[in-house]
């Protein structure tokens, strides 16, 4: 299992997030948006007219296929460590 994040800012300030708040899985940086385009998670215009990724958390298995996933409207939102916890144990990681 793997925790991997990707964020639209740029490398220098997803690197200076991490380290803020404590973060030991890699961010992947996507300022183009593309990757976050292509899983339908970009915000254009969002959070003070800048393009933000929408929150979401996915479970996605060593095939590339999504086994579960989380998504909200509210970048506030987010899915409980335990609740993913579950998710993973229900599908028998």
């Amino acid at each position: 299992m793997r925790v991997v994040a990707v964020s639209v800012d740029e490398p220098s300030v997803t690197k200076a997030h991490a380290a803020k708040q404590g973060y030991t899985f890699p961010i992947l940086s996507d300022p183009d948006g593309k990757v976050l385009r292509r899983y339908d998670l970009l915000h254009e215009g969002g959070r003070r007219g800048a393009d933000i990724a929408r929150p979401a958390e996915f479970l996605i298995d060593e095939t590339g296929t999504i086994r579960w996933l989380n998504l909200t409207e509210d970048y506030k939102v987010r899915v409980s460590a335990e609740t993913i916890l579950e998710e993973l144990d229900r599908l028998g990681r």
